[in-house]
């Protein structure tokens, strides 16, 4: 009689579940654990909803610097792209993320959670401060900020200093209470301004001329930009009030990022206007003319920016 063979399958998964048992634990912890940091690697940060074209800016200036850093050991770079601020101050936060260029909005953002500090300003097409511009039709009846009660505006995004932070700072210093609306269509409250996201320039144009916000707002380097202001509307606009000046972006460093390496990378980025081969660098990195160290009146009006952003977080959003 031949002997009856039992079928291995229930012991082998019940030998696999304990292996798995033992293995997972050490799996989680290999996950959980910190990534150690190399001195040597220098990462450029950006905030990006598009990862290949906002790569294609970054790595020339990030190509142009590392070698010019070895005299402070760095070796190598790299660039590591986040979703959204909130995700970009996790990396600064945990030393992910070297340094990185953002606007004055953001760059505030930043420096108020502790996570980074300003170390340049960023000079694009010769300008290296702006404000922001609210316009109206110019058949409109607003003729002031104090106009706009009970009546529309149109912002970019949430994140634009020139055309969210400071104006919205603005409205709220004239008194006004600001609140957001469904869509172009929706009306405010009585005595409130009703406000939307446009998320660009020429949306911002088109709802305005077309009436269906009361105002528009955005940078006076975008007014006198025929691709963000089209001549077509320019003669049926007219412009009711400004902004304060701030400077237009700023490169940053993470807090906690050694001070030799730190006054290297504000060295090279200052020397790059005056360097031949960096010409075609600095023009592919967002139109930058140079890097400029920030004065004076350029902290005053930040700190004031800063203040500004906070009031409308605490009260918009």
């Amino acid at each position: 009689m031949q002997p009856t063979l039992r079928n291995p399958a229930p012991a082998l998964a019940g030998l696999l579940c304990v292996l798995l048992a033992l293995l997972l634990p050490s799996a989680r912890a290999q996950v959980a654990a910190p990534v150690d940091d190399d001195d040597s690697v220098l990462v450029l940060g950006r905030v990006s909803d598009d990862p290949k074209s906002h790569y294609d800016q970054l790595k020339p200036l990030l190509d142009y610097v590392v070698p010019r850093m070895a005299s402070v050991g760095i070796r190598s770079g790299r660039i590591l792209m986040a979703k959204d601020l909130q995700q970009m101050t996790s990396y600064l936060r945990r030393g992910q993320v070297d340094w990185i260029n953002e606007t004055a909005g953001n760059a505030g953002l930043l420096e108020r959670r502790g996570v980074a500090r300003s170390l340049l300003i960023t000079e694009r097409e010769g300008a290296t401060r702006y404000h922001g511009v609210f316009f109206v039709r110019r058949d409109s009846p607003v003729r002031t900020l104090a106009d706009l009660a009970g009546r529309s505006v149109a912002f970019q995004n949430p994140y634009s200093t020139s055309a969210y932070y400071l104006p919205a700072a603005k409205l709220l210093e004239e008194g006004m209470k600001l609140e957001v609306l469904l869509s172009p269509m929706d009306k405010p409250a009585p005595g409130a301004v009703g406000y939307v996201f446009a998320r660009t320039e020429l949306n911002i144009t088109t709802w305005v001329h077309k009436r269906l916000v009361d105002a528009g707002v955005f940078s006076n380097l975008d007014w006198a930009n025929p691709q963000r202001m089209p001549p077509s509307f320019v003669q049926d606009f007219r412009i009711v009030a400004v902004t304060d000046d701030v400077p237009r972006a700023l490169m940053l460093a993470r807090k906690g990022m050694p001070p030799h390496v730190e006054a290297r990378l504000r060295e090279v980025l200052m020397e790059a206007s005056t360097d031949p081969d960096a010409g075609e660098v600095l023009r592919r990195f967002i139109g930058t003319s140079r890097f400029v160290p920030i004065g004076e009146e350029d902290k005053r009006a930040l700190d004031r920016l800063g203040a500004g952003v906070a009031r409308v977080r605490a009260e918009v959003e």
